[in-house]
């Protein structure tokens, strides 16, 4: 008998709903003071100050050290409209791909200034983004004059404590535009109390773009393309999931962007070196090669980074505890709280 194809995966799948006052949009007063949902053969609700007691000695965690840059700034077109810019990467020392928001797109060869008689020319366009040349080194620039880039969910201006906390404490590679908000509930203590039980870790390098919060265009999941973002994973985090694996423990990634760079680096079938891009749309049905558990925030509705948990831990699943977050009244999103995330067959 002939097996009838499967059906599409439909953005709709990867629905729930969300009341709005559940969308964080200050962080906790402490990092650690979040709440944590153990998503195992059972949902069990934590706090994250417990993450310790569901880590094992001979784990490895792998965090991705990536910093937020000050992406977002206010510009003024030659015909004096105004226009906001939000640096997607910055490439070399005075060129970067922005999205620039106008009442009508610039063209090429137009300028745009900024503060400090800085300016850009428009050299190009690439889809829905910006080539811009900058008359000063980019980066530099950004941190006196840009602002953090907060989510579009997050309802209000950056406010000077965002410098801090919109970042994690490990942050150094500067290159994001959006935090790997996992990351912002580990402070310093907790890294050194996961080290000090034995819990290794290691280091990747995804800087996050804009992409991330942009929707999906089509219906059928399958048809959609993600933006290219730069991965780093050096020799070092590699021999450690290596040694990880070998002895036994757990390759946990800290963050969907941390997921993301380990499967980059792994289409040989082990975690091995890598610099360069990745477009990698990880979806239900997805053979993962290098990660055993997931700690990441509640993502948004039919987003990308919704499939990719729901890939490693199940659809169904996932929306279930999507459910329970919600009748518990967890935060979402970036400033929200964490789950911890194991497939259910390794529980």
């Amino acid at each position: 008998m002939a097996l009838l194809p499967c059906a599409p995966m439909r953005i709709a799948d990867f629905d729930y709903s969300l009341p709005e006052e559940l969308i964080a949009q200050y962080p906790t007063p402490e990092r650690r003071a979040s709440r944590l949902l153990e998503v195992g053969n059972a949902l069990v609700d934590r706090q994250f100050s417990d993450l310790p007691d569901l880590l094992r000695a001979g784990d490895l965690l792998v965090f991705n050290d990536t910093r937020v840059i000050h992406a977002r700034l206010q510009a003024r077109k030659e015909t004096g409209g105004q226009a906001e810019v939000l640096i997607e990467r910055v490439e070399a020392d005075t060129h970067a791909l922005a999205q620039v928001r106008a009442s009508k797109s610039p063209k090429p060869g137009s300028k745009l200034m900024f503060a400090g008689q800085v300016s850009a020319i428009v050299e190009g366009r690439d889809g829905e983004f910006f080539w811009l040349a900058f008359s000063e080194p980019v980066l530099p620039f950004l941190e006196v004059q840009g602002e953090v880039p907060l989510p579009p969910y997050l309802k209000r201006p950056a406010e000077s404590a965002d410098d801090e906390r919109y970042q994690t404490v490990y942050a150094r590679d500067p290159g994001a535009v959006a935090a790997p908000t996992a990351g912002l509930h580990f402070d310093n203590d907790m890294l050194t109390e996961t080290l000090d039980q034995g819990v290794r870790h290691a280091w990747v390098t995804l800087h996050v773009g804009a992409g991330t919060f942009q929707a999906l265009r089509y219906e059928d999941v399958e048809a959609n393309r993600l933006h290219s973002e730069r991965v780093e994973v050096g020799t070092e985090c590699c021999e450690l999931v290596a040694k990880t694996r070998a002895e036994g423990g757990r390759v946990i990634a800290v963050g969907t962007t941390s997921v993301r760079a380990l499967e980059a680096a792994s289409e040989s079938g082990q975690v091995a070196p890598f610099r360069g891009e990745t477009d990698l749309f990880i979806l239900p049905g997805y053979e993962f090669r290098s990660v055993d558990a997931v700690i990441t925030n509640f993502h948004l509705p039919q987003s990308s980074l919704l499939m990719l948990v729901a890939a490693f831990g199940g659809t169904e699943r996932i929306l279930d505890a999507y459910r329970h977050a919600v009748e518990q009244r967890y935060r979402f999103f970036s400033y929200g709280d964490s789950m911890f995330l194991t497939p259910a067959e390794a529980t």
